[in-house]
């Protein structure tokens, strides 16, 4: 049966699920993988699991081997440059007053690039800070600009719910997020309430989208005209979870209904004749037609003799 474990790249950030082959590995432990950017190293922060029990169904990238004891210095040393590099990067924006956000340094375990990543409102002319970087480094730089929810996502963090941030646990791909998935769960719009830590709408507003669409067709409208026990009236609030919904009533009081005790008002016949106590209205005459204009005749001038 394969086994799987979790395995860390950065002191914090996305952990990633590698099968562990025939290696036998420990909470812990450094190992070598390949990644779609080349070999990194990673440390190994769960116990192996066994696939079937955790119902593992997607292919995973085999761990390479054991990390050696000069690729868990090189890898020691990597970490350190990239401080280095942060804290050279961070001092440099600020006093040339750069409008950039130094987020994250990463340097590759084959020693090919260090990437600085950033964010910034748009375009920024980097020339001079990476000639600074290359001379006080002696290695290639490259600048990466990413965006707002990328960065929550390298830097991780907590949630209003108290858990580590999806984007930084789990999630591969950014999902659209609409506020019209806000407003079929019924969620208050207060931008505090709905905004996670990125600044933009929470990506959890997109987990239960589908559900909420199909509960909410089982349920009458929001406007709908229908009849209860108590009288007719209009619906103004859904609950899907208890499947009722609050009916305002023609008195002014307002019920919560089961949505299958209720009757839809009928509709209107516009052929239906009206009621003896009901006066037809009149029809409006229809306008006169107006005349065509009488042709005057031109007087002929007397002829001169």
């Amino acid at each position: 049966m394969s086994k799987f474990v979790s395995v860390q790249f950065r002191n914090s950030g996305k952990v990633y699920d590698f099968d562990c082959g025939h290696f036998v590995l420990a909470k812990g432990d450094k190992v070598l993988v390949v990644t779609g950017e080349g070999p990194a190293v990673g440390c190994v922060c769960s116990e192996p699991q066994n696939g079937a029990e955790n119902s593992l169904d997607r292919k995973l990238k085999k761990v390479f081997r054991v990390a050696t004891l000069e690729e868990i210095d090189r890898y020691e040393r990597d970490c350190k440059l990239e401080k280095d590099v942060y804290e050279f990067c961070y001092k440099k924006v600020k006093d040339r007053s750069v409008p950039m956000n130094i987020v994250s340094v990463e340097r590759r375990f084959d020693g090919s690039k260090t990437i600085v990543y950033f964010t910034a409102d748009g375009r920024i002319d980097f020339r001079q800070l990476v000639k600074d970087l290359v001379g006080r480094f002696r290695t290639r730089i490259e600048m990466r600009q990413i965006g707002v929810r990328h960065q929550a996502k390298m830097v991780g963090g907590l949630g209003t719910c108290g858990r580590p941030l999806c984007c930084s646990s789990f999630l591969n791909t950014f999902a659209p997020v609409t506020i019209k998935m806000a407003k079929k769960q019924n969620i208050s719009l207060n931008p505090s309430k709905i905004s996670g830590m990125c600044g933009r709408l929470m990506c959890c507003l997109a987990y239960e989208d589908k559900f909420y669409e199909k509960a909410k067709k089982t349920l009458p409208r929001i406007g709908n005209n229908v009849v209860t026990t108590e009288g007719d009236g209009k619906v103004i609030r859904q609950n899907v979870f208890k499947e009722t919904v609050t009916v305002i009533l023609a008195s002014g009081g307002e019920i919560e209904v089961k949505a299958d005790q209720l009757k839809r008002s009928p509709k209107p016949n516009p052929n239906q004749k009206p009621k003896s106590n009901q006066k037809p209205k009149p029809k409006p005459k229809p306008k006169p037609k107006p005349k065509p204009k009488e042709r005057l005749s031109k007087k002929k001038k007397p002829k001169k003799e």
